[in-house]
């Protein structure tokens, strides 16, 4: 198994489309990894909630991993969103993902279906078993309903050596600290809310999978550069001038205002698939104002 580090900043790609929403825009992906890369990311996540993973066909998921490693070239780890509410399904996705050149997966809690503790433990195990990959868990209670409890999270490590990190989007900064007291550095924790990066890091979470880094990739690592190098005076001041970029993008349904402001930057057409909306006029004010005053008002860099 290839060692990924998940540690820092890895962005939950946006996927660009073309202005009907029917395509994937190509040129625009690869002028996001690019931009990222040069904003100093540590890791690119595509096909996740962000990258509108539901929308997509098979055939398009798999073309976007595969234009996301290639214009990475091994600069920074891909980890490839695989995860949905079947078992066969996320076996077929995730080695599909591998095919594609991923360097791991990440796998969403089964939503809808409302498995137990016990069906999450076996959907996972069941994917662990069938990859040579790391594989990153995902637990967000809000979309999936079922949340994945530390107790079951520490038997899966207990049987699933390449289950090695993940994305914590509770909101819960005590589940953070109840996984890391219980696990230590056995599961690498992300936080899976930017709103969230300076509290879970402060109680051992080792980055984020952000959504503002696709709008603002320097100013987002920042943050987790200065938690990694316990700064936690530098990481509070970045964080702080952040938090309404963080809410910004949260005011229509992710990822339709990171998509207006790299729309507004010329990066890509704001189109989303339904039965998200493009956001609305008073959200596309919003975030140009959050991004102006962002630009005045970042802390400069140390020397």
């Amino acid at each position: 198994m290839k060692p990924v580090t998940f540690t820092g900043t890895f962005t939950a790609l946006v996927t660009p489309f073309t202005a009907d929403g029917d395509a994937v825009d190509l040129a625009a992906l690869d002028a996001l990894v690019e931009a990222q890369i040069e904003g100093g990311v540590s890791g690119l996540v595509p096909c996740g909630t962000t990258g509108e993973s539901p929308t997509l066909s098979d055939e398009e998921q798999v073309l976007v991993i595969k234009r996301v490693v290639e214009v990475a070239k091994g600069r920074v780890p891909v980890l490839a969103g695989t995860g949905s509410f079947s078992t066969k399904k996320t076996i077929a996705a995730s080695q599909a993902a591998l095919a594609a050149g991923a360097d791991a997966v990440m796998v969403v809690m089964p939503y809808y279906n409302k498995p137990s503790q016990d069906g999450m433990r076996e959907h996972v195990l069941a994917v662990a078993r069938v990859v040579s990959c790391p594989v990153v868990l995902y637990n967000i209670p809000g979309r999936c309903v079922v949340d994945l409890s530390a107790d079951t999270t520490a038997q899966i490590c207990d049987k699933a050596p390449n289950v090695v990190a993940l994305k914590d989007a509770t909101g819960n900064v005590l589940r953070c600290q109840e996984l890391k007291r219980k696990l230590g550095e056995r599961l690498t924790v992300l936080s899976g809310d930017d709103a969230l990066t300076l509290a879970f890091g402060a109680v051992g979470a080792s980055g984020v999978i952000s959504v503002s880094s696709n709008v603002r990739p320097r100013e987002v690592s920042e943050v987790t550069r200065a938690l990694l190098m316990n700064d936690f005076v530098r990481a509070r001041a970045c964080h702080f001038a952040l938090v309404d970029l963080h809410n910004a993008m949260f005011l229509e349904p992710n990822p339709a205002p990171a998509k207006a402001a790299l729309a507004a930057m010329g990066r890509m057409t704001p189109a989303v698939r339904q039965p998200l909306l493009p956001a609305s006029e008073a959200t596309r004010r919003k975030v140009a104002d959050v991004l102006a005053a962002l630009d005045t008002n970042f802390p400069k860099a140390t020397s």
